[in-house]
């Protein structure tokens, strides 16, 4: 089991690779809130636990087994986030931020029960973008499901 501020940075750096295409340590800072001494100090945390490939001032990049935890973190929190919003009808800011809360004291177990709920409830595993409650999240598909395809800029 990682720690949450393990998870924090993989997740950031996971969504900034997405969206922009590349990771740096300015862009993780602002999207942390935090200092550019600080994020360096937790790549090379990251580094050493083979999460990322970093050198200073170099290129990072996510590694296969940062990759998958940086995935299933952001799983885990769009299942909870359906669960809050969706099913219970809980309003969209306070389902993300209790979902964020709910993600960082569940067990992996209880949180397995949910997602396969959440996965049949929903029907997610039949989606055309291909969402796997195991793999990459789309909660947008939830809530497009029954209007028609996934818009894949929605995406994290």
């Amino acid at each position: 089991m990682i720690s949450k501020s393990t998870e924090e940075y993989l997740k950031t750096m996971y969504v900034l690779m997405k969206q922009k295409g590349v990771i740096r340590v300015t862009d993780i800072a602002n999207k942390m809130n935090c200092s550019k001494p600080s994020v360096t100090k937790q790549l090379n945390i990251l580094k050493d636990n083979k999460y990322i490939e970093y050198e200073t001032y170099g290129e990072i990049k996510l590694t296969k087994e940062g990759t998958k935890l940086a995935t299933r973190a952001l799983a885990d929190y769009d299942i909870l986030y359906i669960l809050l919003h969706d099913v219970i009808g809980i309003d969209e800011n306070d389902a993300e931020g209790e979902a964020i809360k709910i993600k960082n004291v569940i067990s992996e177990k209880s949180l397995h029960k949910i997602s396969e709920y959440i996965n049949e409830e929903f029907g997610l595993g039949d989606l055309d973008c291909n969402f796997d409650i195991m793999n990459e999240s789309c909660r947008m598909c939830a809530f497009v499901r029954k209007n028609g395809d996934c818009d894949e800029t929605t995406k994290y």
